[in-house]
C-alpha cells in the first residue's frame, strides 16, 4: 500500500538522476520526472534525459510525453503527476530540478487552467512593460504586490488569466497540500565541486553529440522553435549560425549552467522542508535509506 511520496531535488548536475535510480531499485518503485524539458520528445542529450537502458531498469514517467511544438502547462503537469502518484502501488520518487513542478505536487498549488494565448500575447507586445503593469494594477492590484514591475513574464501571465476567465489570478491561486506524507531529499555539493561537475557534464554532452542533436532539431522543427532558446541548445545554435566558436559555445554553456544552478539553489534553500545530504558522501544511499525508514 502506498504510504507517501519521496522527492529527490537539487541543482543541475548534483547527481539526482543517478542517485534516484539506485534508490528506486532498492525501493522497487517508480520514478516520476520533474524536469520541464525532459517532457519533450527529441530533446535528449541537452536535457540529460535518462537513457533507454536506465529507463528499462526502473519505470520512468513524464518523459517524452509531448512534441516540442506543443505546450505542456504547469496545470497539465500537475494533473498527470498526481494521477500517477495516486495510482501507484508503491512509494514513488519525484525527481528533478524544476522548482515549480515540485511545488505543484508537494504544496498542491492551485493553478488556473488557462493555456497560453498567442493572439493576446501578440497584442500585448505593442505595449511597454510599464503600460502592461499599469493594466494589471487596474484589474488585479493584489497580484501587483507579488509581481515586480519589471517582471514581464508574470505580468503577461496575470493579464492572460484575467482576460480569459474574467477573474484576477490572485483569486484563483493558493495551496491545497496532499494528505499523504512527503519526504523531501536535497543533494548539495560545495561550490567548487558543483562547478567541476558542470564542466564535466558539458564536455560529456558535447562528446555524446549535442551539436548533431541540435542540428537535427533545427532541421526537424526550424530555428525559431522556442525550446532551442534554452540552456545548451541556445549556445550551440549560436555556434551553428557562425556567431561563436565551439569552444566559446562550450564556455557559455558552463557559465550559464552555473548561473542556473545558483538560481535553483536559492529556490530550494527557501524550502525548509527539504532535508539536505552531501552528494559527495560515500555513504549517501545508506544515509538517505535511514531517513526513509525513520
Amino acid at each position: 500500500m502506498k504510504t507517501g511520496l519521496i522527492v529527490i531535488c537539487g541543482a543541475t548536475a548534483s547527481g539526482k538522476s543517478s542517485f534516484a535510480l539506485k534508490l528506486a531499485q532498492r525501493l522497487n518503485t517508480i520514478i516520476i520526472s520533474a524536469d520541464s524539458r525532459q517532457v519533450y520528445q527529441d530533446f535528449d542529450i541537452g536535457t540529460a534525459k535518462p537513457t533507454l537502458q536506465e529507463q528499462t531498469l526502473v519505470p520512468h514517467y513524464l518523459i517524452d510525453i509531448c512534441r516540442p511544438t506543443e505546450t505542456l502547462t504547469l496545470a497539465d503537469y500537475q494533473e498527470k503527476a498526481q494521477n500517477i502518484i495516486n495510482s501507484s502501488s508503491s512509494i514513488p520518487l519525484l525527481v528533478g530540478g524544476t522548482g515549480l513542478y515540485l511545488d505543484s505536487i508537494t504544496k498542491g498549488l492551485k493553478i488556473p487552467r488557462v493555456s497560453p494565448q498567442p493572439n493576446l500575447r501578440w497584442q500585448l507586445e505593442y505595449y511597454s512593460q510599464q503600460e502592461k503593469y499599469g493594466f494589471l494594477q487596474q484589474v488585479d492590484s493584489k497580484s501587483c504586490k507579488k509581481i515586480h514591475y519589471n517582471d514581464e513574464i508574470r505580468t503577461i501571465r496575470a493579464l492572460e488569466v484575467y482576460y480569459v476567465t474574467g477573474r484576477p489570478i490572485s483569486e484563483q491561486q493558493g495551496e491545497n497540500p496532499p494528505l499523504y506524507p512527503i519526504l523531501q531529499i536535497g543533494l548539495y555539493w560545495n561550490r567548487d565541486a558543483i562547478h567541476k561537475r558542470i564542466e564535466q557534464r558539458t564536455k560529456i554532452m558535447l562528446e555524446m553529440g549535442l551539436v548533431t542533436e541540435t542540428e537535427n532539431l533545427i532541421n526537424k522543427y526550424g530555428f525559431d522553435l522556442q525550446l532551442l532558446n534554452t540552456l545548451g541548445y541556445a549556445e550551440i545554435k549560436q555556434y551553428l549560425k557562425g556567431q561563436i566558436s565551439l569552444s566559446e559555445a562550450e564556455e557559455l554553456i558552463i557559465i550559464h549552467t552555473r548561473q542556473f544552478a545558483k538560481r535553483q539553489h536559492t529556490w530550494f534553500n527557501a524550502n525548509k522542508n527539504i532535508i539536505w545530504f552531501n552528494g559527495d558522501s560515500s555513504n549517501l544511499i545508506e544515509e538517505v535509506w535511514d531517513k526513509i525508514n525513520n
